[in-house]
């Protein structure tokens, strides 16, 4: 039984790129979009006819007799012939090709034990956010989940412009890989390293030593990607990692200045707030400044009706007698 390999990304991620250190005599590429590698190179590539792609593919498998195989575009093993296919009706046509398509995987189990197959797919995500190979129709997800059909399945991404492949699961992904192989969560997305590796492990044919491989790890491991947590974010930094970069007991101490530093400016600036005036005080206040007011407002009535001219009363005219009028 052959070595088999998932390698997912999306595309322009890396994937082809990652075989640029393979000899020509040691790989054989099934390129099912019939498309140029993206790197100068000899290699034997076949190209499956559109017709006949899975037909195709599992001959030039057979008749392959180096050590490494890989399928490159795999995902396009299930849209090509859906296409071809896409004017018949009913359901059958989903299930001859997701059928094809489980049987070449299990082609390699057929294969000599020292050869190794990587087939390199595209991902999707979805609903719930995990991301998973891409593939058409439910069967394939619902009743066999085609991950599950490997040992190995790495994931490649790009950070500021450099290419890696992901070796540990991060709780959204299919990603995963034996105990111990890879020590680094990213890696180079260096296929010739995985392939040395894989070898070394499992010690199959002419595999490099572990003394021999040690100097490899180093030099492919990318310590600078860190794993993020289950929703996606990077973890924080372990806390003497951050004692050690702020320079360890003295970080601290100069730390612990700066926020009394801190707190004190705070206090500085910090607005006065005004002081609450007495209710009571300003009451009687009050009251005394309108008992002031009403006196004043009697002295003024006061001195106004004194300043007013006084009105002659008109005396009461006195009753006369009839004795005294003169006639």
């Amino acid at each position: 039984m052959s070595q088999k390999v998932l390698i997912l990304g999306n595309s322009g991620t890396g994937k082809s790129a990652s075989m640029r250190n393979f000899k020509s005599d040691e790989v054989m590429v099934i390129s099912c979009a019939g498309k140029p590698l993206p790197f100068k190179n000899d290699f034997e590539i076949i190209k499956p006819k559109f017709e006949s792609i899975v037909h195709d593919v599992i001959q030039a498998m057979d008749k392959c007799k180096k050590k490494v195989i890989v399928i490159d575009d795999f995902q396009y093993l299930l849209s090509f012939p859906w296409l071809r296919r896409i004017k018949e009706k009913g359901w059958e046509k989903f299930e001859d090709i997701q059928s094809d398509y489980f049987n070449i995987i299990q082609a390699c189990n057929y294969m000599p034990d020292d050869v190794s197959v990587y087939f390199m797919s595209h991902t999707t995500t979805d609903e719930n956010g995990n991301e998973k190979i891409k593939t058409i129709g439910k069967m394939l997800d619902e009743r066999i989940q085609i991950e599950g059909m490997f040992t190995i399945c790495l994931k490649t991404i790009v950070n500021d412009g450099k290419y890696y492949f992901l070796t540990q699961n991060s709780g959204r992904d299919t990603v995963k890989s034996p105990i111990g192989m890879f020590d680094s969560y990213a890696i180079d997305n260096d296929l010739k390293y995985v392939d040395e590796k894989i070898r070394n492990y499992y010690q199959i044919g002419d595999f490099a030593s572990d003394e021999e491989m040690k100097e490899a790890d180093e030099k492919a491991a990318a310590p600078e990607v860190e794993k993020p947590d289950s929703d996606g974010r990077k973890r924080r930094k372990k806390k003497k990692d951050a004692d050690d970069a702020n320079g360890g007991d003295d970080g601290k101490e100069i730390k612990e200045e700066k926020k009394q530093e801190s707190v004190t400016e705070e206090k500085d600036e910090t607005p006065k707030r005004r002081k609450r005036k007495d209710r009571s005080k300003e009451v009687t206040e009050n009251e005394g400044d309108s008992e002031d007011k009403n006196e004043a407002d009697k002295a003024e009535n006061t001195d106004d009706e004194e300043k007013k001219p006084k009105r002659r009363r008109r005396k009461k005219q006195e009753a006369i007698s009839d004795d005294e009028l003169p006639f």
